[in-house]
């Protein structure tokens, strides 16, 4: 009895070896099924794939038709309305709004936003926070040119102003300057008139009195 039970003990042995060491087991015998698992998830490449994402949003903003324009503002507005407010999700409006070329553009609302963005306590990835603060200088420089310009129209408006005053009150001094020129030269007239009738009388009078003489 000893010697039947030998090499089915030995059998044992060796399915137990192959299964811990990881060999093959021997024919017909079957291995347990192995779950493979899922790989870790990196941070940054979900970062990079997310902040992707947003600025081809932006670029088919920008480059889209005014139809399509309106519904991607439409979308990212009901996004941002409609979901809790992170500093992502503000990143995300920010971008939208801080791009120019669609009747969305709002360079004051983005720079609200993206300040709120950087002071948040809640950190944003390093990728986010660098785009954030390129955006927000971006932005301030265009606000900045917009203030400018309107102080140079101002400006330019304030001078065109004080040329016109100017303008029109040498035209009304030029206009009585001639009225007056005109009435000096009425006067002038009327006393070469005068002096002319005096000439014509005194000559009629003296042809008279030649004429008698004679």
């Amino acid at each position: 009895m000893a010697r039947a039970t030998a090499p089915a003990a030995a059998a044992v042995a060796l399915i137990a070896v192959a299964v811990l060491g990881g060999c093959a087991l021997p024919f017909g015998v079957k291995a347990p099924h192995k779950v493979d698992a899922p790989p870790p998830v990196d941070p940054a490449v979900t970062s990079a794939v997310l902040l992707a994402n947003r600025l081809e949003v932006v670029q088919r903003l920008v480059e889209g038709a005014p139809a399509e324009q309106a519904q991607i503002l439409a979308t990212v507005k009901q996004d941002y309305d409609s979901s809790p407010t992170t500093p992502s999700d503000e990143l995300e409006y920010a971008l939208v709004l801080a791009a120019p070329g669609h009747p969305g553009f709002d360079p004051a609302h983005a720079r609200q936003l993206l300040r709120n963005v950087l002071a948040s306590p809640i950190t944003l990835t390093p990728s986010e926070r660098a785009l954030a603060v390129l955006v927000l200088r971006d932005v301030e420089r265009q606000l900045e040119l917009a203030d400018e310009n309107q102080r140079l129209q101002m400006e330019s408006a304030r001078n065109d102003h004080e040329l016109t005053v100017a303008a029109n009150r040498r035209l009304q001094a030029e206009t009585e300057e001639n009225a007056r020129l005109r009435k000096e030269l009425e006067k002038t007239r009327a006393k070469l008139n005068a002096i002319a009738n005096i000439e014509r009388s005194l000559n009629r009078r003296k042809s008279g009195t030649e004429g008698q003489t004679q």
